[in-house]
């Protein structure tokens, strides 16, 4: 197949996170995670939309949060299928037009016609798509000047709550689960022009001879060449269907949907130290991880990185990579369903990386990310 003629995608602008209660939100973002509160939804938006809007910030990083006002507003019909997930993500492009011709000739699914807004700054132009990531959607977005993130924010005198004090820098991937992703990597290769950028496949527990149990995964990343956007893609992998625990997330989300994203930061000693004084919770890495972390190092080619083991160790950081010289660090926030103690605030969750010359998905890594969370299911007796 040639080469797709690029979207112009420059990067993810922002994530859409539907929620039932915006009290609960501010909290993990702006007394938690250090947010800023930058400002909601006019009263005429809220009205006209039926739903209440914050958006938090952090670096490059923007989250919207939006909670139903009265019925039949997008929170509200997403909520009625899904506990609290990411309903939207919203992507900036050099050329809109250019952008929705692609799509519509490649197949893709508007939702409306361009729409352009103006205010005193610039100007807006803005359109969604379907997508086969459940019920989110794709927002395609081409700003000129225009003063707030989106149309109807009402920005605060100044911002509210965090100042970033854990330098939280960009969104680094998005990670979705699918009972089959075929066709989701179908259509971001023919329909957005993505390409095929990493892939692994295990199970958590070695399923060889008499085992009668197990969570197995398959993944396959693709990538926007234009803009590195990076999707990663999961789904089970046999023969324990069931218990894997990328189905078990689609039973506690109702449907496919986005499984976590991932945060990079300039320290990440620092952001996680910070963040568990604020009763930040992540999910468990057992010590026999970093018993074996030296040897893995030198099996992998990384031989020597500059962190500390023992503080890894103690802040429960991983490390993965594939050369020398090149690694990356990451750990994983509990999702929100167990920080919030709420079956309905849903099994998404955020990653914290940050990379030191490793552009990749450490394979190691990814199995002590799942690893984790089919101990945190098996505590919870989901598996």
């Amino acid at each position: 197949m040639p080469k797709l003629e690029s979207l112009g995608i420059r990067k993810i602008e922002s994530i859409h996170y539907y929620v039932h209660d915006l009290d609960k939100s501010r909290k993990l973002y702006s007394d938690m995670m250090d947010f800023a509160e930058i400002g909601e939804s006019t009263p005429e938006l809220t009205k006209s939309g039926k739903q209440r809007s914050i958006l938090y910030n952090a670096g490059d990083c923007n989250v919207i949060c939006s909670a139903p006002a009265g019925e039949g507003g997008r929170a509200a019909r997403f909520l009625k299928k899904h506990p609290d997930g990411i309903g939207t993500l919203a992507f900036e492009v050099d050329d809109v037009k250019k952008t929705f011709a692609l799509l519509d000739e490649r197949g893709g699914t508007p939702i409306q016609e361009i729409e352009t807004f103006k205010d005193d700054g610039g100007t807006l132009s803005t359109f969604s798509i379907t997508t086969p990531f459940g019920d989110t959607t794709f927002r395609f977005v081409e700003r000129h000047g225009f003063s707030t993130l989106f149309p109807g924010l009402a920005p605060y005198a100044a911002p509210r709550g965090g100042k970033n004090v854990f330098q939280i820098e960009q969104f680094d991937h998005v990670t979705t689960n699918f009972q089959t992703m075929k066709p989701a990597l179908l259509w971001l290769e023919h329909v957005l022009g993505f390409e095929t950028y990493w892939d692994v496949k295990f199970h958590t527990d070695d399923v060889e001879g008499q085992r009668t149990k197990g969570s197995g995964l398959r993944s396959i990343v693709m990538n926007d060449p234009n803009s590195g956007v990076k999707f990663a893609n999961n789904e089970p992998w046999r023969p324990f269907f069931k218990a894997s625990q990328i189905n078990i997330f689609n039973e506690d989300h109702r449907g496919d949907g986005v499984q976590h994203v991932a945060l990079t930061t300039k320290n990440i000693l620092a952001t996680v130290r910070g963040m568990k004084a604020r009763n930040v919770e992540f999910m468990p890495t057992p010590g026999s991880y970093y018993d074996m972390l030296p040897k893995r190092l030198e099996t992998i080619g990384v031989k020597a990185i500059q962190e500390d083991i023992e503080l890894l160790r103690d802040l429960q950081i991983l490390v993965d990579g594939e050369k020398e010289g090149q690694y990356l660090l990451q750990i994983f926030l509990k999702d929100a369903a167990g920080i919030y103690g709420d079956k309905d605030a849903g099994p998404f969750f955020y990653e914290i990386i940050q990379r030191k010359g490793d552009r990749g998905f450490g394979a190691g890594n990814f199995r002590a990310l799942f690893e984790s969370i089919e101990r945190q299911q098996q505590a919870e007796g989901k598996a």
